[in-house]
C-alpha cells in the first residue's frame, strides 16, 4: 500500500483510495457500536474498529468500520491485521461509500465467507443484517429500524436497540 498518509483498500485487485476522514456522524455511530459490543460481547469476541486491515486474499484487503472475531479464532489476528474472515463485519454508510459498501464490499465479504454483514444507514437510522447462506451469497435476514431490538441468532451476546447507535446525534 502507498505510504502517503491516505487510507486504501484493495477490492478485487484494484487499489481504492478511501475518503480522507469519516464524518462526525459516522464516528459517533462507530463509537456507540463499539461501546455496545464491548459491554455485551467482549468475553467471547475480539472487537476492532477501523483502520485495521482485513486480509481476505492478496486481491482483497479491506478496512471495515467494525469487526468481531470469536476468541476461539484469535489466531487470525496478527500484527498485520486480521488474516481471514471475521465473524461479523459492520459498515456504516456515508455518501461516498454507499455503493462500495452495499455492492462491491458485500460481494467480497460473501465470497470470502464472512458469516454476518451489517450495513448501518445513518440517514435512515436503520441496520440491515445479512447472513451468509452459502459462500458467495448473503440473505437480508433483518431490517432493524430505530426502535427495533437488534439480535443475532449466530451471536447471542448481541442485544441493543438501533436508536442507541444514534443517541448522541440530534434528531434529523
Amino acid at each position: 500500500m502507498p505510504d502517503d498518509g491516505l487510507r486504501y483498500e484493495v477490492l478485487d485487485g484494484v487499489l481504492e483510495a478511501m475518503s480522507p476522514s469519516p464524518t462526525a456522524t459516522h464516528q459517533s455511530v462507530s463509537g456507540e457500536l463499539q461501546f455496545l459490543f464491548k459491554q455485551r460481547c467482549k468475553t467471547d469476541y475480539l472487537i476492532f474498529v477501523a483502520p485495521l486491515d482485513v486480509i481476505l486474499s492478496q486481491k482483497n484487503v479491506l478496512q471495515p468500520d467494525l469487526l468481531l472475531v470469536h476468541r476461539s479464532r484469535s489466531g487470525i489476528v496478527t500484527e498485520r491485521g486480521v488474516e481471514g474472515a471475521p465473524d461479523l463485519v459492520a459498515e456504516i454508510l456515508s455518501p461516498s461509500s454507499r455503493a462500495r459498501d452495499k455492492v462491491v464490499k458485500m460481494k467480497i465479504y460473501a465470497k470470502h465467507g464472512v458469516p454476518e454483514y451489517w450495513v448501518i444507514d445513518t440517514r435512515a437510522r436503520t441496520l440491515e443484517r445479512y447472513v451468509l447462506m452459502e459462500v458467495g451469497i448473503y440473505e437480508l435476514r433483518d431490517l432493524f429500524e430505530e426502535n427495533d431490538a437488534v439480535s443475532s441468532d449466530k451471536m447471542p451476546c448481541v442485544s441493543f436497540v438501533v436508536g442507541e447507535l444514534f443517541s448522541d446525534l440530534p434528531r434529523p
